[in-house]
C-alpha cells in the first residue's frame, strides 16, 4: 500500500470505531449541547487518550492486553458500576419534570473537574477500549509493512482529531431544540437506556 492509501485507510478504521455510538460520545455530546462546562480541555483529553491508545497498540501493547485478562475483568466491573450509575442519575432526570432540563443551567453543570473526570471513566474504565483500540487498531496497523504501521496510527489519530472536535462542539447547533424541557426528558431517557445497554454488554462480555 501507498502512504496516502495507508493514511486513508487509518483514518476510515479509526472512525469507524471511534464513532460508533458508546457512553464516551454520549456524555461528550451531552455536554456540548448544554454548553455548561469549557469544551476545550474535554475534547483534547478524549483525542489525547485516543492517540495514547491507538500508540500503544501499535507499539505492541496489544499483545500485553490479551495477555492480562485479569485487569480488563476488574476494569470491566469498574465500567458496569459507573455506567449503571450514570445511567440511574438519566433515568432520574428524565422521571422528573423540570429537573436539568435547561441548557446551561449553572445549579447543576458539573466542575470542569468533575467533566474531566466524568469524561475519564467513560474512556479508561471500558475494556473494549482497550480491545478495540489497543487491539483490533494496533493489530491492523502492525500488518502493514515497516514504517507504514505509523502511517496508519497517524490516520487513526486524524481521525480522532476530526471526530472529538465535531461532537464537542458541533452540540450547539442542537441547543434551539433543546430549549424546549421535553426534549431534555428524551435525550436523558435515551442516555438510561444506552448506560444500561453498555453494563448488560459489558457483564456479559
Amino acid at each position: 500500500m501507498t502512504t496516502t492509501s495507508t493514511l486513508l485507510t487509518g483514518t476510515a478504521m479509526g472512525l469507524g470505531l471511534i464513532a460508533a455510538v458508546g457512553a464516551q460520545n454520549a456524555y461528550l455530546l451531552q455536554r456540548s449541547i448544554r454548553g455548561d462546562v469549557n469544551m476545550v480541555p474535554i475534547v483534547v483529553f478524549c483525542v489525547v487518550s485516543d492517540a495514547l491508545l491507538i500508540t500503544f497498540g501499535v507499539a505492541g501493547v496489544g499483545a500485553l492486553v490479551e495477555a492480562a485478562p485479569a485487569a480488563l475483568e476488574v476494569l470491566r466491573w469498574f465500567g458496569v458500576v459507573f455506567l449503571l450509575g450514570y445511567g440511574a442519575f438519566a433515568a432520574g432526570r428524565a422521571l422528573r419534570p423540570g429537573a436539568g432540563l435547561v441548557a446551561g443551567d449553572a445549579a447543576r453543570a458539573p466542575s470542569l473537574l468533575g467533566a474531566l473526570g466524568a469524561i475519564a471513566a467513560f474512556t479508561w474504565l471500558n475494556p473494549h477500549a482497550y480491545l478495540d483500540t489497543v487491539v483490533l487498531l494496533g493489530s491492523l496497523a502492525n500488518q502493514q509493512a515497516g514504517d507504514l504501521r505509523w502511517v496508519f496510527a497517524a490516520g487513526a489519530f486524524l481521525a480522532a482529531a476530526l471526530w472529538f472536535p465535531l461532537v464537542g462542539f458541533g452540540g450547539r447547533v442542537l441547543r434551539g431544540l433543546f430549549a424546549r424541557p421535553g426534549a431534555w426528558r428524551v435525550l436523558d431517557a435515551a442516555i438510561a437506556v444506552m448506560m444500561g445497554v453498555l453494563a448488560v454488554g459489558l457483564i456479559r462480555g
